[in-house]
């Protein structure tokens, strides 16, 4: 399979993805489904599944290996990783990793894929059910993902990107009946969805900003609790590759404790850490309302280093 059979056609900026908005639709009614079949058993479960598809797979994952490169780890740990991503309903590993880079490259700007500049319910989740910013032509993917067009696995996996979820869905079926599906599966995917989107659009609206950027990124305390430390989204603009992004010692950040271990084990190498200066461990609160707020910054040179 070659990276020639995911290209997309693009279609226009205001047509409407029906099928992403109906699957949209269906999760957030079974996510309201699974508040009339709550247990104990099942709230437990959805939890952990949360931590597996948000923080092993979208954050460590999809966002700070494949993305950013910021460590490095054997092949097999690398493919569980994406497996555990797929769960969380934001598509394969080429698409996502692509939008993830164009956005780094144009982040609040023309050509940014989802920044709060165009509305923030298109930061949001808009961009997400209008749009071509998540159906790339092949051209924009070997652009962007030279590195994950290579790996037969990768592109598998873009391909079949839902067969992970199904299987996990006729597993909890199995074991915990309805209730298991419904917590387990809708319920705690919307509220991945939702964390992921937050970072889109909080952490480019409101909070604080220790960097000078040039973009609207800021650091959001409960965005990070929630999104397992991708809330501290202006230490991670200023240092993309960083596989830290909590840098102070008060900024809980538990992918990068996941890393950590990773690194104990032995099964995580050549870690990027930036380390932050003793002066800087102070966030600065600025207004977040325009480009001309946050000054010209330098460019982030060191968006990927694949």
């Amino acid at each position: 399979m070659e990276i020639a059979d995911l290209g997309k056609s693009s279609g226009a900026d205001d047509t409407i993805n029906w099928v992403t908005a109906s699957f949209m639709v269906a999760f957030h009614l079974g996510a309201i489904a699974a508040l009339f079949y709550f247990s104990w058993r099942a709230l437990a479960v959805a939890v952990f599944l949360n931590w597996i598809a948000g923080s092993l797979g979208i954050g460590m994952g999809y966002h700070r290996l494949l993305t950013h490169r910021g460590y490095k780890t054997p092949k097999w740990v690398e493919y569980f990783l994406t497996t555990c991503a797929t769960l969380a309903l934001e598509g394969g590993p080429i698409f996502w990793v692509a939008t993830h880079r164009i956005h780094h490259q144009y982040s609040d700007k023309d050509g940014d894929p989802h920044s709060p500049v165009e509305g923030k319910w298109w930061a949001h989740a808009g961009w997400i059910l209008v749009g071509k910013s998540m159906h790339h032509d092949t051209s924009t993917l070997s652009r962007y993902v030279p590195d994950l067009a290579k790996d037969k696995f990768h592109v598998f996996i873009t391909k079949y990107h839902y067969v992970p979820m199904i299987v996990l869905g006729l597993v909890l079926l199995a074991i915990g009946g309805i209730p298991f599906v419904l917590w387990g599966v809708f319920l705690r995917t919307v509220f991945g969805l939702h964390s992921t989107w937050l970072v889109n659009s909080a952490t480019h609206s409101w909070g604080s900003r220790r960097f000078t950027t040039r973009d609207l990124s800021t650091n959001s305390w409960w965005v990070a609790l929630l999104s397992f430390g991708e809330g501290w989204h202006n230490n991670h603009h200023a240092h993309p590759t960083s596989a830290r992004h909590g840098l102070a010692w008060y900024e809980v950040d538990m992918n990068w404790y996941g890393i950590w271990v990773l690194q104990k084990l032995g099964l995580a190498r050549d870690v990027y850490r930036f380390k932050l200066p003793r002066k800087h461990e102070a966030a600065e609160t600025v207004p977040v309302g325009s480009l001309a707020a946050v000054g010209a910054g330098e460019p982030e040179s060191d968006l990927i280093s694949a």
